[in-house]
């Protein structure tokens, strides 16, 4: 029998299965890797503790001044998905796989007066939008963990969503995210910049 030395104790039985279960969960470099722009969605619905799950990964993101202004309307109703698809997308770029996805979040903002007024109009930069981005992204990568596939979509009208959802006026709508499990279709992935392109040290244009 192994000897555990003062003050160390044996592991417990549910550090033990915590352990062997964490390592079979990805790791975030893991996870930034599998992500990818999914368009090819299967029949299979999300379940309801994924989609809460995804939304309370949005709902833990960081915000100018913690004003926390993203609302988000999760959409399963096929009908509408349809819709939004067919009157809502700008033209050339219809983005008609939409309605193969079984859910459509409608990524919103409900402006603040101290970060999103009155910050805003001193600095020029339109705080509700970087913070609605991060807590999409968040949405994405958790979506990514849980094995789902998700497509960020920012061609479309405003207005035309507005009116789809009964989303009221002042609300601002800036992206739609579909989530659902992948289809048959593999992503070619697409080449990225290397870190030399995009990395700076100090200065800008010095490496």
């Amino acid at each position: 029998m192994e000897c555990y030395p003062y003050p160390l104790k044996p592991p417990s039985t549910y550090t033990i299965f915590f352990e062997k279960e964490r390592q079979k969960m990805p790791t975030l470099d893991e996870i930034l890797n599998m992500r990818y722009s999914c368009r090819d969605y299967d029949s299979r619905p999300v379940s309801e503790g994924d989609l809460t799950a995804i939304c309370e990964a949005a709902r833990l993101a960081p915000s100018a001044c913690n004003s926390q202004t993203w609302r988000f309307v999760v959409v399963r109703d096929r009908n509408l998905i349809s819709r939004v698809c067919d009157e809502a997308m700008r033209p050339v770029i219809r983005n008609q796989w939409m309605k193969e996805a079984p859910v459509l979040i409608v990524g919103c903002s409900k402006l603040d007066i101290l970060a999103n007024k009155i910050g805003s109009a001193v600095t020029g930069i339109e705080y509700y939008q970087i913070d609605l981005g991060i807590a999409m992204e968040h949405m994405v990568l958790k979506a990514t963990e849980l094995g789902l596939g998700t497509c960020w979509i920012g061609w479309f009208k405003e207005e035309k969503i507005k009116e789809i959802l009964g989303i009221p006026g002042i609300i601002r709508v800036t992206a739609l995210l579909t989530v659902g499990y992948p289809g048959t279709g593999v992503s070619a992935g697409k080449k990225k910049k290397s870190l030399d392109e995009i990395v700076y040290r100090d200065q800008w244009g010095l490496r």
